[in-house]
């Protein structure tokens, strides 16, 4: 079962004209072959957290950060579960571009003067593991693979396999790509599902040059390249209120049938044929 608790990019954007697609930072839950899969740790993730708290079994979890932005780490410090003496948690992450690594990016946002808590004072049972491009992690039955997406920000991208299903998260691509990079492809070839960074605004990522493909675009281009059976686009952009984004699925969804956009509380079944 795959969950998304948080659809926007770069900051929280609460409001009236946001509430139905929400307005919280990456944070995807994914629940497979009895393992509790977390992709981003953006303002999502502290309601998952306390989501996780109403919950009589402790809390265990497998973490993963795309990159350390900070719509992707700032919901960290108010995951409430990381404060439970009977969580665990194993962590995972590429080194940031400064070479700190996700250990290091965790703990310097929670130093004063920017939050009141370090990460020090987090009770859980908490494991971290410095990855990379081309990891592979065996958890049971299933398999998260780790791929490189963006050479601006080191941002992985994963692809989580169990019995013949296949999710795949790639939410940070490169916007100045004239073509398909092969390596996306090869990262999305014949998955059940993508999670594709395609509806950030086109005027965001636009090219002064005029030249490579906007984001929703590319992620059908992908879609279709790669035979993917449901695209859902992420990581929507902050100024847009629900009433645009609805258009911009209408265009989507014209260009490419099986696609959708995300939205917080939305739901979808990966064991489902």
């Amino acid at each position: 079962m795959l969950t998304f608790w948080g659809v926007r990019g770069n900051i929280p954007a609460p409001g009236a004209d946001t509430v139905r697609y929400g307005g919280n930072t990456a944070c995807v839950e994914v629940l497979v072959g009895d393992q509790r899969l977390i992709f981003d740790g953006g303002s999502g993730l502290r309601v998952l957290g306390c989501h996780l708290m109403n919950q009589e079994q402790p809390v265990k979890a497998h973490l993963f950060f795309t990159h350390t932005h900070w719509d992707r780490i700032q919901g960290f410090p108010f995951f409430a579960p990381a404060f439970a003496s009977a969580t665990q948690l194993d962590i995972y992450g590429a080194p940031a571009l400064n070479g700190a690594s996700i250990k290091q990016c965790l703990m310097d946002q929670m130093l004063r003067p920017n939050f009141f808590k370090p990460l020090q004072t987090m009770s859980a049972s908490m494991s971290f593991h410095n990855i990379a491009a081309g990891d592979s992690i065996a958890l049971g039955d299933v398999v998260v693979e780790t791929w490189s997406l963006n050479r601006h920000t080191s941002a992985l991208g994963y692809r989580v396999s169990w019995q013949d299903r296949v999710l795949v998260y790639a939410t940070d691509t490169d916007p100045t790509q004239t073509s398909l990079d092969p390596n996306l492809l090869m990262l999305a070839s014949g998955a059940d599902v993508l999670i594709f960074d395609g509806t950030y605004a086109d005027t965001a990522y636009s090219d002064p040059n005029g030249s490579g493909l906007a984001p929703w675009h590319l992620g059908i281009e992908v879609a279709r390249a790669s035979q993917i059976q449901h695209l859902v686009l992420f990581h929507h952009n902050p100024c847009h209120s629900d009433d645009q984004l609805d258009q911009l699925e209408r265009q989507v969804r014209a260009s490419f049938a099986n696609a959708s956009l995300a939205r917080e509380g939305m739901t979808l079944d990966l064991a489902a044929g």
